[in-house]
């Protein structure tokens, strides 16, 4: 990512299991959580019973464009690009959106393709199962099921890095946008709950079977969840022809991998600490400037403690918080459900409570906000941390004299 100038954010949408809006889901991070609950779409033989953070809408009213048997991961990107689309103020300037350089970039994990059990089973017995489920999968790609829902023509990428491909895919379109190769680009990222992934995190024993205490003495795991989140980044040259005034604007983005462990992070947090490194020098962003930090906060014992570590030597006095107490983790769609919480968050000017924490861990140097409280300074960081050693981190920021 280079250049000048930051990238504006010109509309958010949002879907997880707070709300199926934006506001929907800032107005529940400020009340009592919603605690976690069984899957309902799926069973599991498992003897523990592990909740979930699920989604109520079934997206069966949204009728895609064109191909309308998809996947529920393409339904939610679907669900929230509507939604930014009309906080931009783009929903009555399709036509003119259309004949623009519009991109798609948009973060997922396994996207569903693990979800098609049955088909697996017939072809692993000799069988000729139906294709039908296949055929879905390939419709589904999630970049592609926006840029087909509204005709767009320009660059299309579906991001697939762990935890942290919300968080990359939104950096990458805010490149596009800096290198002047698109006006405006639709980034995201989304994920539905699935079984395969389900059963995977509790056989790798970092799943909790209450809800989620990020940052907590008795963190025992995380909890999964499912959602989408999209922004509208947007060039100057482009919102100030449509005199729009920019939300707030992708000041940076770092990414690295610290090649440590499949699942781990590195114990010194050094993949991470140079992700927020580069994020705040492209932005040249003083620390004083920094409101708060929405981390990454799985409630795992291992990211929580080098996380906290690396936040202690790098952003000491700064809060911070996790919000995936409230959302669960949702995986490929984290890092850009919690750009969204971010961006919200600084122009309210508070940030909620650390839901799920309330008993601090002697063995971590810091700890997260415990409170809703208000926050000054108009900078917010928002961390990934994903398995495979890789962090990404994104800067945002709001008036800074430049809508």
């Amino acid at each position: 990512m280079s250049g000048p100038f930051p990238v504006a954010i010109t509309g958010m949408g949002c879907i997880c299991a707070p709300g199926d809006t934006v506001g929907e889901c800032m107005d529940a991070l400020f009340r009592e959580r919603k605690d976690p609950a069984l899957p309902l779409r799926f069973t599991s033989s498992h003897s523990i019973s592990y909740p979930v953070f699920e989604v109520s809408n079934d997206l069966m009213s949204l009728e895609p464009r064109g191909i309308t048997d998809i996947t529920r991961t393409g339904r939610l990107a679907l669900f929230a690009a509507h939604e930014a689309i009309s906080n931009a103020g783009l929903d009555q300037e399709l036509e003119t959106m259309r004949g623009q350089r519009v991109g798609v970039c948009v973060g997922t994990t396994v996207g569903t393709t693990m979800n098609n059990e049955d088909f697996y089973r017939q072809y692993l017995k000799g069988e000729q199962p139906d294709m039908v489920q296949i055929i879905r999968l390939l419709n589904s790609n999630p970049a592609a099921v926006i840029a087909r829902e509204f005709d767009l023509c320009g660059p299309c990428q579906t991001v697939v890095n762990a935890c942290s491909s919300g968080t990359d895919a939104i950096g990458l379109g805010a490149s596009w946008i800096k290198a002047g190769l698109c006006d405006i680009v639709l980034a995201g990222g989304t994920d539905e709950l699935c079984h395969v992934t389900y059963n995977g995190f509790i056989s790798l024993m970092i799943a909790d079977d209450s809800p989620c205490k990020p940052f907590d003495k008795e963190r025992k795991g995380l909890n999964l969840g499912e959602g989408a989140a999209i922004l509208v980044l947007e060039s100057e040259n482009s919102r100030r022809s449509r005199n729009k005034k920019a939300r707030a604007f992708v000041l940076g983005y770092g990414a690295s991998c610290d090649a440590y462990h499949f699942t781990a992070p590195h114990p010194e947090g050094r993949g991470l600490r140079r992700a927020i490194g580069e994020a705040i020098a492209l932005g040249n962003i003083t620390t004083d400037n920094i409101a708060f930090v929405n981390a990454h906060g799985t409630g795992t014992p291992d990211n929580d403690r080098t996380e906290s570590m690396v936040l202690a030597d790098m952003l000491p006095g700064v809060p911070f918080l996790s919000t995936k107490g409230y959302t669960g983790h949702t995986l490929g769609a984290a890092g850009a459900i919690e750009a969204v919480f971010s961006v919200a968050c600084l122009e309210m000017g508070r940030i909620p409570r650390n839901a799920g924490f309330s008993t601090p861990d002697p063995d971590l140097p810091v700890t997260p906000a415990d409170t809703e409280m208000v926050v000054k300074g108009p900078v917010a960081l928002s961390e990934s941390l994903a398995f495979g050693g890789h962090n990404a981190v994104l800067a945002f920021g709001i008036d800074r004299g430049l809508s």
